[in-house]
């Protein structure tokens, strides 16, 4: 792909981007080599707003490490080691890495990310598709994940976490801000949310499952020791904790909502170590043998 004047000016840019693009780079440049170029400059907002325009193309960048102030590559990157920017690392298809993957500001791929040690982001982490990470994923603003997201260790979120896939978590599942999930949370440990958990489907803990707000799973909510909301606690089939299932203060407990009612003894139990208050709907069922 290259690049004109006319070619550019049809995305509507900023003014002030068009004048620097007129009188940098020059008529005909190569995709890439115009990213390049902004990058450079330390125009890396201005790059990433071009690939966003333009999209992603098949090329690849494969080297045995990488680390740079800021990075925006059309194509896939593929390190073969590790991963460290200082700012942004933007690719149009996939990131991998051998090792780590750091970014100080974001990161942000067009499909997946697939690391074989910790991903961590001082500011966001986005992708269009599924994320995996061998060991520990850490965000500190928000989250947005279009696929599925795995790590085998921790993943903890200081922002908003979304996610349209399942997601597998070794040991605890930690978000500081809202959690919607497309379809079901599955942690090894804890999933402790400082607001509300949403998912379409189930949720399941080895640990405790606790919202700051309201708890909703459109299937149901098995944890190995507590459930626990401030808020309500809503599920479309089954509830079952090993400790205690409790809503917050005024608010209500709710199994089965997404199943007949004929059958909620099979399909709407509610199991904890005694009856939650303020249960609404399901069938208790006493405590959970196993």
């Amino acid at each position: 792909m290259e690049f004109t004047k006319r070619f550019l000016r049809a995305k509507n840019p900023c003014a002030d981007g068009f004048r620097w693009f007129v009188r940098n780079v020059e008529d005909g440049s190569g995709y890439q080599a115009a990213l390049d170029t902004l990058v450079s400059a330390g125009r890396v907002d201005d790059a990433c707003w071009l690939l966003t325009q333009f999209g992603p193309t098949n090329e690849v960048l494969s080297v045995d490490s990488l680390g740079a102030e800021a990075i925006v590559f059309a194509g896939s990157v593929e390190v073969r080691g590790g991963i460290d920017v200082d700012t942004v690392i933007q690719a149009g298809r996939s990131i991998r890495a051998g090792g780590g993957l750091r970014a100080g500001r974001a990161i942000v791929a067009g499909e997946d990310i697939r690391v074989a040690g910790s991903i961590h982001s001082g500011g966001t982490l986005q992708t269009g598709g599924g994320i995996r990470a061998d060991w520990g994923i850490e965000v500190q603003q928000a989250l947005v994940c279009g696929g599925d997201m795995r790590a085998a260790w921790d993943l903890i979120c200081h922002g908003k976490l979304s996610l349209e896939g399942n997601a597998f978590v070794g040991q605890d599942l930690i978000v500081h801000g809202l959690l919607e999930c497309g379809k079901g949370l599955n942690a090894g440990g804890a999933i402790v949310c400082a607001d509300s958990i949403r998912a379409g489907q189930g949720m399941l803990a080895g640990g405790s499952v606790s919202g700051g707000m309201h708890l909703e799973a459109g299937w149901g909510i098995k944890s190995g020791e507590s459930i626990k909301a401030n808020g309500s606690i809503k599920a479309g089939e089954s509830l079952s904790a090993k400790d205690e299932i409790r809503a917050g203060a005024g608010y209500g407990v709710y199994a089965g909502l997404n199943v007949q009612l004929d059958t909620w003894e099979s399909s709407a139990q509610v199991r904890a170590l005694k009856k939650p208050e303020g249960l609404m709907s399901g069938c208790w069922a006493g405590p959970r043998v196993i």
